[in-house]
């Protein structure tokens, strides 16, 4: 068949919108091509409806596992008048657990809690550097989810959906909004704990989204991005000219098969290359004063989760729109002293305390906190009762999707705010409930995005990150 009519047959609205230089591609290419001076200024993002925006970056801190929130911040006295005692048949009927088997024992919390700030708000012995900023961070106990295993749970909670394909969060609101610093990527991801997060990289993919809107994973040990340098034998001019001969390559290439994603590519190289300058500077926290380093713990040349706390302030500070930090190791199952409220709990809360809280009070210090949106928290909450798997002696938590805290900051938040409650053995909510796409709703009407009508045509239907109901509520209650 010619070529020609093999084209012609296979061309869509899509290809036809991209040939004729409307398409995301082009439009990436063109604002590069700007940079340069061969072309008028053209929008960076597409046209995405907005609403009034209260923050321009995202710095969201994922504690991969799940922790459990009764020993953290959800205070139960009922629930350690009750430890030891068989668990109650109403809290069993109906339900389904990951690992629990037969009638459980409750499990109330081992450490002390107390009162801290203006709030009042409970916090665990545990976490002394987050007792210090609750008046800075609203506490929302009443978020739950539909998903009770954790890579089908944080796909659901950051793609909108629990099986890998979707676009990501950091994905839809680079998508929507750009990135405010043409030389770093809208969207990086730093990774702690020793591991990727359960859900693995499907976590920060563009998934149907052009893969300029991705993910970057950097690292805060040896190269910050792999592959970004030049190899062996390969000087910077050298580099120049071998882009701009990919370059023409790739445009013969675009306008012969009109697809929008060869564009991307080009956009994507030239990216990379203008990194090659800016990420080894953001990426040096060595610059850092030694009161910053101390602040938050951080110690250059080591991967750490305080270094990756102290980078992502850099890194917003610098314009990236959103920063996602994974700290895996947070799964308190109780199998051994690897995983349990007693050995390795403490050591968890020890490594997060003191780094998150020092986040809040640098950007607030710099007057960024009021511009920059942070969350941290899991991706659903754990039982009131121990999980005792084949008989373990050690003490843990299965997995528990009807409830879970998560704390949020900055960025348009109520500082101070305590919302919803569970009930006397954090089991259900009791009031004020959030679901994860009423998290996801208001996050992107926090920076300036209509959830709505944020949507990308894909396989006929148009995809939205909140999925294709209205059910999802912007938390109103939330704001200042």
């Amino acid at each position: 068949m010619h070529l020609r009519l093999q084209q012609a047959r296979a061309l869509t609205r899509r290809t036809f919108f991209s040939q004729a230089g409307l398409g995301l591609g082009a439009i990436a290419l063109s604002t590069l091509l700007e940079q340069e001076g061969h072309t008028q200024r053209s929008p960076r993002t597409p046209d995405a409806p907005r609403t009034r925006s209260r923050a321009r970056a995202v710095i969201y801190i994922h504690l991969s596992g799940a922790p459990p929130s009764l020993d953290m911040f959800d205070y139960k006295p009922r629930l350690n008048q009750l430890n030891g005692q068989p668990c109650p048949q109403s809290l069993l009927q109906g339900e389904r657990f990951a690992f629990i088997k037969g009638v459980p024992k409750m499990l109330g919390s081992p450490y002390r809690f107390a009162r801290y700030g203006q709030s009042g708000a409970w916090v665990c012995e545990l976490l002394p550097h987050t007792a210090s900023i609750v008046d800075d961070i609203a506490i929302i106990h009443s978020v739950h989810t539909d998903q009770f295993n954790h890579a089908p749970a944080e796909l659901f909670l950051y793609t909108g959906a629990p099986h890998p394909g979707s676009a990501s969060l950091g994905s839809w609101i680079t998508y929507g909004l750009g990135s405010a610093n043409k030389d770093l990527p809208g969207f990086v991801v730093l990774l702690s704990g020793g591991t990727d997060p359960t859900g693995g990289k499907s976590l920060w993919s563009s998934g149907f989204l052009p893969s300029i809107y991705q993910g970057v994973q950097c690292r805060s040990e040896g190269e910050p991005v792999l592959y970004l340098n030049n190899p062996p034998g390969m000087d910077r001019a050298t580099r120049r000219r071998s882009l701009d001969a990919l370059a023409r390559l790739n445009q013969m290439e675009a306008r012969q098969f009109g697809d929008p994603e060869t564009l991307t590519r080009i956009a994507q190289y030239e990216m990379a290359f203008r990194m090659q300058i800016t990420v080894p500077d953001v990426m040096s926290i060595a610059r850092e004063p030694q009161y910053i380093l101390d602040m938050y713990g951080a110690r250059p040349g080591h991967a750490s989760f305080a270094n990756n706390c102290l980078l992502a302030r850099r890194l917003v500070e610098k314009g990236v729109r959103y920063v996602q930090l994974y700290d895996w190791g947070w799964d308190i199952h109780g199998t051994g002293a690897g995983d349990d409220l007693i050995h390795a709990f403490p050591n968890k809360c020890r490594d997060m305390d003191r780094p998150a809280a020092a986040l809040i009070k640098d950007l607030k210090q710099r007057g960024l906190l009021d511009q920059t949106l942070v969350i941290l928290g899991g991706e659903f909450g754990r039982t009131p009762m121990n999980e005792e798997r084949n008989g373990s002696k050690y003490l843990g938590r299965d997995h528990h999707p009807h409830c879970f805290t998560l704390w949020m900051a900055g960025g348009g938040i109520k500082p101070g705010l305590i919302y919803g409650e569970t009930d006397e053995l954090g089991y259900r909510i009791a009031r004020n409930p959030v679901s994860i796409r009423d998290l996801q709703a208001t996050i992107l009407h926090l920076m300036g995005l209509d959830p709505y009508r944020l949507a990308y045509k894909y396989q006929g239907l148009d995809q939205r990150l909140i999925g294709p109901t209205n059910e999802a509520k912007v938390v109103q209650a939330l704001f200042t």
